[in-house]
């Protein structure tokens, strides 16, 4: 399964969500969920603000793809992430049913869809996931480098004081 262009104009726009997740300084994650061509939800990263370790991009999606569709299965979808999924997160897919994931940047700490763990292709499990990893990876990547970067500064900065 190869990158389209359809892929890169909706992980454009998972980028934008991601850009949205750092003006509120969260981690800079962001997703959309597509059904028959149409957005039918999209998030990203709010654990800090909601106080929900829970809240993740792709879980803030996959509730608001399952209340839209009033069916907490979602098959038929693709769930597009700017950054590669951890294990909650693709558990969660499992359990939605999703029919299929594209994710930007590697996680190589804890992605959980073929760089850490394959989650999505296990035949422990009773479904599977299609991955397409690696579209636009440099930018979704870069936008995680800069924003730890600040955050690093930041934090070395209140040290000094």
């Amino acid at each position: 399964m190869g990158v389209t262009p359809r892929d890169e104009m909706w992980m454009r726009r998972a980028l934008a969500l991601a850009n949205e997740a750092m003006r509120h300084r969260e981690v800079p994650v962001g997703a959309l969920m597509v059904k028959r061509g149409e957005i039918i939800a999209e998030g990203f990263n709010r654990p800090i603000a909601s106080h929900d370790p829970t809240a993740h991009a792709e879980i803030e999606v996959l509730r608001q793809a399952a209340y839209h569709l009033k069916n907490y299965r979602l098959p038929g979808t693709t769930l597009y992430v700017t950054l590669e999924p951890c294990p909650m997160c693709l558990g969660a897919m499992i359990h939605a049913r999703i029919g299929k994931l594209v994710y930007g940047a590697a996680d190589p700490r804890q992605g959980a869809a073929g760089t850490v763990f394959s989650i999505h292709n296990s035949e422990n499990l009773n479904h599977r996931i299609p991955v397409v990893g690696g579209v636009l990876a440099q930018e979704c990547g870069q936008l995680l480098k800069d924003f730890f970067s600040v955050r690093r500064t930041e934090i070395a900065e209140l040290g000094t004081r």
